[in-house]
């Protein structure tokens, strides 16, 4: 069996068998297939698709090119979440512990920012001192104690994932519904939880950008994870507005505990809580509808508040900076970008948002690169408000004030004005599973 054949196989639209999927998979996992055909197969895949079957197929070998989460030392049932990934989209660190705080234990592996989105292993590590790398025995203890850990996906979970994972964002290969699946699902799977939870976002600041096909995309993970015996539900929610204000490492974490603490942005607590009472559903602890009143009390409480800060301290975080507003660092420059012209915001392009988010420090430029944990943007204006040439929209943050300028370009072309004010379409499109 040679690479190039089933390069040249998929370029033509046909379908990988179970063996050559396997080929491939067990290829990038020893290194002796070059990352050039692995770039070429996956583009081949990104332009032909996969079906069903194939991408199944993709799932498990990624799942069984590297070891399994042992969670037996957690009794019980085991939650986890999942984001397609967004912008602003800092849901993590409010559902997680709400849903502890409502007795549902989770064991969460998240991942670092892919393309434009950002990711939570990078928001927590915003928090000083944060651990994501914790032994076994670490990870149990601290879900034991608190009901809650989130750490970084291990080398040995995976580990044909991580290498295609870092190898997509640097290919322009991350749009294909096969590769999202596949990659998510195979850590969910081998992450170990019983409930898996996802966030399927579609729009202009998604990898998949239809609605339909988000739901498609949704519909095909939670087969997956049904088929491999897991309780499993999505919603699919739009990613055509940066959800929050917030959009940067530090800044999001500061929004998250503005959230937990009663002063939420409308979209971004109906997400989070749809995405909470979606996890307790599917736990059997109750039905939706009072999930979802559970849920919303919790975040409202200030109670899912403290159970973040026991979470980020058990894994070594300092939350002073979380627990005492005035205590917030921020980034040494900050620019104002104003209104373009008189009246409303009728289109934000959410991907450009993402990309000028990067360009001011908060993106990796290469594959094992770090970031400016305080740079990003604070969204004052979004689509559908009215807005004068003297209002500012956005507030941009960096360490290097140089970065501003073509940011700064790039975010004006990224929004669009009208003089009539644009219907705005609803956070949550659909659910799948709940």
């Amino acid at each position: 069996m040679r690479m190039y054949d089933l390069i040249h196989k998929k370029k033509e639209g046909k379908a990988l068998s179970t063996e050559e999927i396997n080929y491939f998979v067990k290829g990038v996992t020893d290194g002796t297939i070059p990352d050039c055909q692995s770039a070429a197969l996956m583009m081949a895949v990104c332009l032909k698709g996969m079906d069903d079957r194939e991408a199944t197929d993709l799932t498990l070998a990624m799942l069984a090119s590297g070891e399994s989460a042992d969670l037996s030392a957690i009794p019980g049932l085991k939650a986890d979440k999942h984001s397609t990934g967004g912008v602003g989209d800092s849901t993590t660190p409010v559902v997680i512990p709400t849903v502890a705080s409502c007795g549902l234990k989770v064991a969460k592996m998240s991942g670092r920012a892919l393309g434009h989105t950002g990711g939570t292993i990078d928001k927590l590590e915003s928090v000083p001192g944060t651990r994501v790398e914790l032994t076994p025995e670490e990870f149990a203890n601290t879900v034991n104690t608190v009901g809650a850990a989130v750490i970084a996906q291990t080398g040995t979970l995976c580990p044909a994932d991580k290498k295609l994972y870092a190898l997509r964002d640097f290919t322009a290969t991350v749009e294909s519904n096969a590769l999202i699946a596949s990659s998510i699902m195979s850590k969910k799977l081998a992450s170990g939880a019983d409930v898996i939870m996802l966030d399927v976002k579609y729009g202009s600041g998604a990898f998949v950008k239809d609605p339909e096909d988000a739901r498609e995309l949704a519909r095909l993970m939670v087969r997956i994870g049904e088929g491999a015996g897991r309780r499993v539900g999505a919603i699919i929610s739009s990613m055509d507005v940066p959800l929050g204000h917030a959009v940067g490492n530090a800044l999001e974490m500061y929004e998250a505990s503005d959230i937990l603490c009663g002063n939420a942005p409308a979209d971004k607590l109906e997400v989070c809580v749809e995405l909470a009472a979606g996890m307790l559903k599917l736990a059997g602890i109750c039905d939706i509808e009072s999930a979802r009143k559970m849920a919303k009390e919790t975040i409202l409480s200030g109670k899912a508040f403290g159970k973040l800060c026991e979470m980020l301290e058990a894994q070594g975080g300092d939350t002073t900076e979380l627990r005492n507003p005035e205590k917030r660092r921020y980034a040494p420059y900050r620019y104002e970008l104003k209104a373009a012209r008189e009246g409303y915001i009728s289109f934000m392009n959410t991907e450009e948002i993402g990309l000028a988010e990067g360009m001011l420090g908060a993106g990796r430029t290469a594959l094992d690169g770090g970031v400016d944990y305080l740079a990003g943007l604070e969204i004052i204006k979004k689509t559908g408000d009215k807005v004068s040439p003297d209002d500012t929209v956005m507030v941009l943050y960096s360490s290097d004030k140089a970065l501003f300028d073509a940011a700064a370009r790039r975010l004006e072309n990224a929004i669009t004005y009208s003089d009539e004010k644009p219907e705005v379409p609803p956070v949550i499109y659909a659910t799948v599973g709940i």
